[in-house]
């Protein structure tokens, strides 16, 4: 592993200055061909400058909620079984709109942040506030485990290089210790073959050992360890992108849950995972990723946090696929999704709990990093989301 050099968000000047889902279908059909996605206007131009400085207000009031919800430890405000993954959740918010570790009148808390998710690590490399529960409980350290430790990885990989030296130290200790341990889950024995390369809960469930939203996480821990300069072995990579690529729905022409039949589910937060995977994967605005960019599309963000799936799980992963997309994808998309996340936004700057029993568990901590993540790709200042 090479020693990263010290590395600062790309910072685009005016976007700075300027600036699952109520899956109701949007009446329209899906089109039959995949929309343009290179088109002349950068992703900046989708809004207007007062629009801008109006998502740019929504922002701060979010991080605002945030900083006055993280504790003593450093954690943010979130149920244990969901530590240190909301924690690191929170930070990207930060991150994704320009604070750094150390710096700034929210770098101390980002660094006491990283503390608290680094105090996590277990001995076996798992990054988890408390042991995962010996058989599999719905919201649990057990359920939620995979995701906990996906997620606080790949915070950890986009602040290295970042940090103090006593916490660079930590973290590139901690980094490659939760590949290890993420990497003996992916070779774990799965039940079939269509798993294989992927990851879901922490004990066994339902007879199905991995699905997308799970694998993508890592997908992205992986990426960003190896964006840090930590080796990461092409064949896990490969393992992974061939289980998301297994994902994907022919007949539906959307990616789904799992590859399982059984058990094809298919939300905004999915086909949105789907789509970020490929693009983490090398593989951007392929056939596949534009027909499941289709699909986003037909879906509203109108109606808050009212359907059977997580709204701000899917507004997220969706903000980043179309945003990876880019071009009619983007200007469809982000100036809808928005207007919805501010118009919903709560006196106090956060957003509601998820109104579904995927993520309502977790608080508005949660949601509220969500949110913030939802509305700043233009802003490109996170290394693992820039196109």
């Amino acid at each position: 592993m090479k020693r990263s050099h010290t590395r600062r968000p790309v910072q685009y000047g005016l976007v700075l200055s300027l600036i699952l889902a109520a899956a109701q279908p949007a009446g329209a059909e899906e089109p039959a061909t995949p929309l343009t996605p290179t088109a002349p206007s950068s992703p900046r131009d989708v809004l207007s400058a007062a629009q801008w400085r109006n998502v740019d207000r929504s922002i701060h009031r979010g991080l605002d909620y945030l900083a006055a919800h993280q504790r003593e430890d450093g954690s943010f405000e979130a149920p244990p079984t969901g530590q240190p993954g909301v924690t690191a959740l929170c930070v990207l918010a930060f991150l994704s709109r320009g604070h750094l570790p150390g710096e700034g009148p929210h770098g101390e808390r980002i660094n006491r942040a990283i503390d608290f998710v680094l105090t996590c690590q277990r001995e076996d490399g798992m990054l988890s506030f408390i042991e995962p529960e010996p058989h599999h409980v719905h919201d649990g350290a057990s359920h939620a485990g995979n995701y906990n430790h996906a997620i606080a990885g790949l915070m950890l990989g986009e602040v290295y290089g970042m940090t103090n030296p006593q916490l660079r130290e930590r973290t590139k200790t901690a980094i490659p210790a939760g590949l290890q341990f993420l990497r003996r889950v992916q070779e774990k024995a799965k039940t079939s073959p269509l798993d294989h390369g992927g990851w879901r809960y922490i004990r066994p469930r339902q007879g199905i050992d991995a699905d997308l939203s799970a694998t993508s996480w890592q997908l992205m821990y992986m990426r960003s360890a190896r964006n840090a300069e930590f080796h990461v072995p092409k064949e896990w990579i490969e393992e992974a992108m061939a289980y998301i690529r297994r994902c994907f729905n022919n007949n539906r022409r959307t990616f789904s849950y799992t590859p399982h039949r059984s058990f094809n589910l298919i939300t905004p937060g999915i086909v949105g995972g789907g789509i970020v995977s490929l693009s983490l994967g090398g593989e951007h605005n392929t056939e596949i990723a534009q027909l499941a960019g289709n699909n986003v599309l037909r879906y509203s963000f109108a109606r808050y946090n009212t359907a059977s799936f997580p709204y701000h799980y899917g507004a997220y992963y969706c903000s980043q696929a179309m945003y990876q997309l880019g071009g009619e994808y983007w200007t469809k998309f982000y100036p809808q999704l928005s207007k919805h996340l501010l118009a919903n936004q709560r006196a106090d700057g956060s957003w509601e709990r998820e109104n579904f029993n995927n993520g309502d568990y977790f608080g508005r901590s949660y949601t509220t990093s969500l949110s913030v993540l939802a509305l700043t790709p233009a802003y490109q200042l996170l290394p693992i989301y820039q196109r």
